[in-house]
């Protein structure tokens, strides 16, 4: 079944019993990734580390050779724009939440707390004198109305939305039952107020029926990010083929951005997604990868047809179609999912064999399978062949690797050149001027290193060399931001914290309420501020000074400690857990 945006909504309810009734589940985006290097290599460098394999790089871009190669299978570019199914991630579905939440407190009448100062308590903003008399013709036109026994309604003229706070601010003191009052919008997209005469049990029930409609189209909003929540929440395994760019997608566009630090990102994933598995990995790992010679999806498909493999037998459920894998829809996202998952089932189904009695059928719960959770496979990475989520990725010996930078000028051509006397090596390119090249015997390195050292176009150095100080260049750069924003949180907290102190100081000494002090409000918060310092200046006890240096102090330490818990657990609802010990049947090596 094809779900667009026109009948999403109506089919929804099919997809949650879908998800309800499913072992497992297979995906598959699309994502093949595009460059902004002058090739493939700049992308995907063969000794990448597992950090910058999976570095976010946040970026609008267009490829020509991507497009090209959608367009050559078949790829709709309309349809997406057109018939698109929207979505939310977490954080923006948050921040519609609280705008329908403000709304619908002005509407209760609690309006006047709609206006509120980022430094001080919630109060009533001040109607500004050129606004005097407008507010004044509002209120005459509804006393007519109230006075009037035909008008049941009054639409007032499109004004502008400081207008509107202005009257739903008077409106809810002055007149608290007896009317409804609700914004629309005409034809040209022009906002303006309707008010109605109404008794208190009909204006309750306009106000639940707009809170149903607020709902609704807060889910509309929400759209297709509903089904991503649906399946983490189930905890089932999620499948994919070379699915190390769907998860980082998916995570990203449905619930936040991706961490820069990549135990975060492992920490984030498994939240989300608690067990995946990527066919790609499997069918490279033991038992596998003796028997199967090419791992790409549709090789693999046709390889899992054959002996010592057994396809599965698909059955479509009635007004269900079926893909039909004699007719090949290849890089059709629905297709490939489909044909991802009859491989899961085919090589996990080959597991059993092994089994004393055999099995002929292996679930998506069976431990047999286990070994393979939550190990993503990585690409054109020569000697990490996967990310694992769970713990450690595998540390290879690179003693044979050496860092060359070289002039711009130079090709592959020259370096082969250069380091003709070694034998076979390998070159991967890291960006115009540098580039790593490993060398078929590790004792030869040193050698290549001494006939650089009086070079003046070149230099080599050992790969762990450029680590090190990679390394060194990361923890300076590090320290330095985190002093940076040390200094600037303390800087803000202090001035908070002061603020807070200078606030109540002045009230308890004044004895002035935070209703009556906003009376006479006319200035900015940051005037009023200042304000109040240059009054009350030298005037704030020891006490006082102790209390805003420990209010920093906490504030800091409160910061620190409910950044992770609210960005993983307020963030992203756990979605389940893995039971038991992995099987030792089957292990995916430790080294490739």
């Amino acid at each position: 079944m094809e779900i667009i945006r026109s009948n999403f909504k109506s089919n929804l309810h099919k997809v949650y019993q879908a998800i309800e009734e499913a072992d497992f589940f297979a995906i598959d985006g699309e994502f093949s990734g595009i460059s902004d290097g002058p090739s493939v290599t700049a992308l995907t460098n063969g000794f990448d580390t597992p950090e910058e394999r999976s570095s976010p790089d946040v970026k609008f871009v267009c490829q020509s050779s991507s497009i090209d190669f959608l367009a050559s299978q078949g790829f709709d570019f309309n349809k997406v724009f057109r018939n698109g199914i929207p979505y939310l991630n977490q954080e923006e579905e948050r921040q519609l939440r609280e705008q329908y939440d403000e709304k619908r407190s002005q509407a209760n009448g609690a309006g006047a707390l709609a206006y509120v100062s980022p430094n001080t308590s919630k109060c009533p903003v001040t109607i500004p004198e050129d606004q005097k008399k407008f507010i004044d013709q509002v209120v005459e036109k509804i006393e007519d109305l109230l006075q009037s026994e035909e008008s049941k309604n009054l639409d007032l003229e499109p004004c502008t939305g400081f207008q509107r706070k202005l009257i739903y601010q008077t409106l809810s003191w002055k007149y608290p039952k007896g009317i409804h009052v609700e914004t629309l919008e005409t034809e040209k997209k022009e906002r303006y107020i309707v008010i109605s005469k109404v008794d208190e049990e009909e204006r309750k029930r306009r106000e639940q029926e707009k809170h149903a409609k607020e709902q609704e189209e807060l889910n509309d909003a929400v759209g297709f990010s509903r089904v991503i929540h649906a399946i983490a929440n189930s905890g089932k395994l999620v499948i994919g083929h070379n699915m190390l760019l769907d998860v980082m997608h998916t995570v990203h566009q449905f619930y936040c951005p991706l961490p820069a630090d990549l135990n975060e990102f492992k920490e984030m994933t498994t939240c989300v997604f608690p067990r995946l598995l990527d066919t790609k990995l499997m069918a490279s790992t033991q038992p596998f990868k003796d028997i199967i010679n090419n791992t790409s999806l549709a090789e693999l498909e046709k390889r899992l047809k054959e002996t010592p493999f057994n396809p599965p037998k698909v059955e479509s459920a009635e007004g269900f179609p079926s893909y039909d894998t004699a007719s090949e829809q290849l890089h059709e996202a629905g297709y490939d999912a489909y044909i991802t998952g009859l491989c899961f089932i085919s090589m996990a189904n080959y597991l059993g064999s092994f089994l004393s009695p055999p099995k002929i059928h292996v679930s998506a719960r069976s431990k047999l399978i286990e070994p393979f959770f939550n190990k993503l496979f990585l690409m054109r990475v020569m000697d990490i062949p996967y990310l694992n989520l769970e713990g450690p990725d595998l540390q290879p010996k690179r003693d044979h690797v050496l860092h060359v930078t070289f002039p711009k000028e130079w090709k592959t051509s020259d370096l082969y050149q250069l380091f003709s006397a070694f034998g076979n090596i390998q070159i991967s390119w890291i960006d115009d001027t540098s580039a790593f090249v490993s060398l078929s015997q590790p004792e030869q390195v040193q050698i290549a290193v001494n006939t650089s050292k009086y070079a003046e176009s070149y230099r080599i150095q050992t790969y762990a060399e450029y680590v090190g100080k990679k390394q060194e260049e990361k923890q300076i750069k590090r320290k330095w931001t985190e002093d940076g924003w040390k200094e600037a949180d303390k800087k803000r907290l202090n001035t908070q914290c002061v603020s807070y102190t200078l606030q109540n100081h002045y009230y308890r000494t004044n004895s002035f309420t935070a209703t009556s002090a906003a009376g006479k409000r006319n200035l900015s918060p940051t005037q009023e501020e200042t304000g109040l310092e240059d009054r009350i200046s030298g005037e704030i006890s020891d006490t006082e000074l102790e209390q805003t240096d420990s209010c920093a102090e906490s504030l800091s330490e409160g910061r620190k400690k409910a950044k992770k818990l609210k960005r993983m657990k307020k963030e992203l609802s756990p979605a389940g857990s893995i039971s038991g010990s992995p099987a030792t049947l089957f292990e995916v090596p430790d080294t490739w």
